[in-house]
């Protein structure tokens, strides 16, 4: 068995009583009859007995000390680990960055390795018919495990740490290990062990706007912890006059006359009064924001419509767009979910008709 091979079946299934059979160093060799998985060998020479191969020789039934013929499969398993293999994800994944709550089209890359753990498993779970199975055939199909799964795995970590796309590339490492250890949770069923998983990186287009919009929010932001609540406040009052005094008509000249007379001159009177009352930056007098609903995602008539709010999917169900299967998603769920499961638009499935008309 070549390097290039980690399952392979003896050509020939004559075997006698006495025969030697050489497995090397990381190999496994098993005897399978029937389909089903019997005696298995490690490392070393060993000369077929009856006594060795106690299960095998239940079925086949040979007398003690014969030699005669018997008909059984050996397929030898290859536990080396490979290395380097290469993976990418063929089409953007859209995450949601959990600060500004800004949907991104990323793509990430990266490298990844394998080993067969459990030889019997690895055998049972994967070869079938098959009279060999190649590193190329195992890299192509745990490539589509691990792609399948990492848009859950990076949307989960990003989610629960809080992680803005923009920073994202600074926790690589961290992120490697932990798409490495829910990955293996699922490969080991196959007999099968990821071997140091990482994501070199997790591109963003710079020209999408979505990426425009979330670098303006940061920035935002950013410029609010720089120069504090009050000064910013005071900013946004000025900003606010100044386009009040840029409108056509009485109300801009107006505005403009406060601006010039209650901030440049500290005249008195009702212009001032109002001026001052914008560029207060006493937090007390500022209102508190509006309490923010929850929108939603939603898959309809075979497309994503953007963040509804419930009074709009409402009118969804009213007009027959929507209905109990409907699928949505906002932040914080792992997966995409029926309407009728999530408790706040369920509700709104009771309210599709109108209630009788009253007696008069």
């Amino acid at each position: 068995m070549d390097g290039n091979s980690f399952c392979q079946k003896f050509p020939s299934e004559d075997l006698r009583i006495g025969t030697q059979l050489v497995v090397y160093t990381a190999q496994t060799a098993l005897f399978v009859k029937g389909g089903a998985i019997y005696d298995e060998f490690s490392a070393g020479t060993h000369t077929l007995k009856t006594a060795n191969i106690p299960l095998l020789n239940k079925i086949i039934n040979l007398p003690f000390g014969s030699d005669s013929p018997f008909k059984a499969e050996v397929w030898f398993v290859n536990h080396i680990t490979k290395l380097d293999l290469k993976w990418g994800t063929p089409q953007p994944i859209q995450l949601e960055d959990p600060r500004y709550s800004v949907i991104v089209p990323v793509r990430a890359f990266g490298q990844y390795g394998f080993q067969i753990t459990n030889a019997r498993k690895f055998l049972e779970t994967l070869i079938g018919n098959m009279q060999s199975f190649t590193a190329e055939q195992i890299d192509a199909y745990f490539k589509g495990k691990i792609l399948s799964s990492l848009n859950a795995l990076l949307s989960k970590k990003i989610s629960a740490e809080k992680i803005s796309i923009l920073d994202v590339n600074t926790m690589l490492v961290e992120m490697s290990e932990y798409c490495e250890q829910q990955l293996n949770q699922s490969f080991e069923k196959y007999g099968v062990k990821l071997c140091d998983f990482s994501i070199i990186s997790i591109n963003v287009p710079q020209n999408d706007p979505s990426i425009i919009k979330l670098k303006a929010a940061k920035d935002e932001a950013a410029r609010f912890n720089i120069i504090g609540r009050d000064y910013y406040q005071m900013n946004r009052s000025f900003d606010v006059l100044e386009k009040a005094a840029a409108n056509e008509g009485a109300g801009g000249q107006f505005a403009a006359m406060g601006a010039g007379l209650g901030v440049g001159m500290g005249v008195g009177g009702a212009v001032g009064n109002m001026a001052s009352q914008l560029i207060n930056t006493n937090p007390t007098q500022v209102p508190p924001p509006m309490p923010q609903q929850t929108s939603y995602f939603i898959f309809v008539n075979g497309q994503q419509l953007g963040r509804q709010s419930a009074q709009t999917i409402a009118a969804l169900l009213q007009q027959g767009v929507a209905s109990g299967d409907t699928l949505v998603w906002t932040t914080g769920m792992p997966q995409w979910v029926k309407l009728s499961q999530v408790p706040e638009l369920a509700q709104l499935l009771n309210n599709q008709t109108p209630p009788p008309i009253p007696t008069l």
